[in-house]
This record gives C-alpha cells, sequence and structure tokens, in this order.
C-alpha cells in the first residue's frame, strides 16, 4: 500500500490553470495505476483523470476532457495533474487515488487530506 500527499491547490480565477501534485511514499509506485478525484462541497467524490502505471493510458471524465492532463513520473514517485482553463464549476478538494489494477472510477478509495481548488468567476 502506497501513502499519498497532495498538493498544489490554491485559488485561481476562471480560465486560470493550476498544477496539482501527488507524492507516493513506497518503492512500488511504478507498479500502481493512479488517479485524481475530487468533491464539491455537498457532493460525492467524483472521478477526475486516471493513468496506468507506466504512464501510457490515460482517462478523463467528460467534463475535464480537453482542459485536464493527468501525468506521471515514476522517477520522483509523483502523479500531476495539470487543469487549464479552469471554470468555477471545478472548485472543490482535490484528491489522489492509486490501485493495482487500473482506478475504477465509481469506487471509494482510501481518501488523503486532498487539496482545495478555488476557480472565481
Amino acid at each position: 500500500q502506497v501513502q499519498l500527499v497532495e498538493s498544489g491547490g490554491g485559488l485561481v480565477q476562471a480560465g486560470g490553470s493550476l498544477r496539482l501534485s501527488c507524492v507516493a511514499s513506497g518503492r512500488t509506485f511504478s507498479r500502481y495505476a493512479m488517479g485524481w478525484f475530487r468533491q464539491a462541497p455537498g457532493k460525492e467524490h467524483e472521478f477526475v483523470a486516471g493513468i496506468s502505471w507506466s504512464g501510457g493510458g490515460t482517462y478523463y471524465a467528460d467534463s475535464v476532457k480537453g482542459r485536464f492532463t493527468i501525468s506521471r513520473d515514476n522517477a520522483k514517485n509523483t502523479a500531476y495533474l495539470q487543469m487549464n482553463n479552469l471554470k468555477p464549476e471545478d472548485t472543490a478538494v482535490y484528491y489522489c487515488a492509486a490501485d493495482r489494477d487500473l482506478i475504477a472510477t465509481d469506487r471509494s478509495y482510501p481518501w488523503g487530506q486532498g487539496t482545495q481548488v478555488t476557480v472565481s468567476s
């Protein structure tokens, strides 16, 4: 099991960009698929993006396609979420997740502290 720590959130105006980072502990990071989820106030966790262990496969929620990019650097035990053209509806706490298989879009994972993203209009 890997331990995950998210960072990089903040307050940004609509149309702006942020890059989130997720640092994993342990030496088996490259064996895990990684993903990003988010939770807006009063809502359930929502899948945002996933990436395979090698980085060769990525997939996204329809709401972020073309604006967000997930990537990973296995040498740094880090996964990233580049968020461009942010919208107020992207406001949420963002969490990362790890899975030995592909990230399941409808699964509940052990959530860390997350990182707050707030987009002002």
